[in-house]
């Protein structure tokens, strides 16, 4: 009886190895002919489930910017009551934030790959689309956290600030694997919510 491959998994597989090399040795590390050797492939069976390497670093960036939303919160319509949005919004900061080993190695992927998709518009694209979402989640917590507090906040741009505290935790943590900022990233966070909500 032949033996049933799952081309699923085999992708997936295939983008933890490029993850890897990427992390590892940079980009130009990230070849074909280095990835069916670190995956275990002959030459030229990659193209069994990725036609180029550009379709397998689109995956591996895609992949990348999913662990950021492990929780799927990036697309919840649901609004949370005042108190369980100040929680809510304290967990998606903590998930969000490189503040675990695993989270701090895939940030650093995801510079490398950024400077990639600089130059590359569809990938450019899907992290703009990623951002506006992450943004627009972050606003509607922002906003159920205040409850009904009708000051004059410009929640876009509150949001943008840790956003882009984010995105910097990630470029200090490219050399400082080790995670020595994490306890500052940790209060940083505490301090935002205390003053994003208005529970200073």
């Amino acid at each position: 009886m032949p033996k049933i491959i799952d081309h699923d998994e085999r992708r997936r597989e295939i983008v933890e190895v490029a993850k890897r090399l990427i992390l590892e040795g940079g980009f130009e590390a990230a070849t074909m002919r280095s990835i069916a050797a670190e995956a275990g492939f002959a030459n030229g069976a990659l193209k069994h489930y990725f036609p180029g390497k550009e379709s397998i670093v689109a995956a591996t960036f895609e992949s990348v910017l999913a662990e950021m939303d492990t929780e799927g919160w990036l697309d919840r319509t649901e609004q949370p009551v005042e108190t369980e949005a100040v929680e809510k919004l304290r967990e998606r900061l903590n998930l969000s934030m490189p503040l675990t080993e695993y989270s701090i190695s895939a940030g650093r992927v995801l510079l490398v790959l950024w400077d990639h998709a600089a130059s590359n518009p569809e990938l450019a694209d899907t992290y703009r689309r990623f951002f506006r979402r992450w943004q627009d989640s972050t606003i509607a917590l922002l906003r159920s956290s205040r409850g009904d507090d009708t000051s004059d906040i410009d929640y876009r741009a509150l949001a943008l600030e840790i956003m882009s505290i984010t995105i910097g935790a990630n470029v200090v943590n490219l050399m400082h694997p080790d995670g020595e900022h994490i306890q500052t990233y940790r209060s940083i966070i505490e301090s935002y919510i205390n003053r994003a909500t208005g529970q200073d």
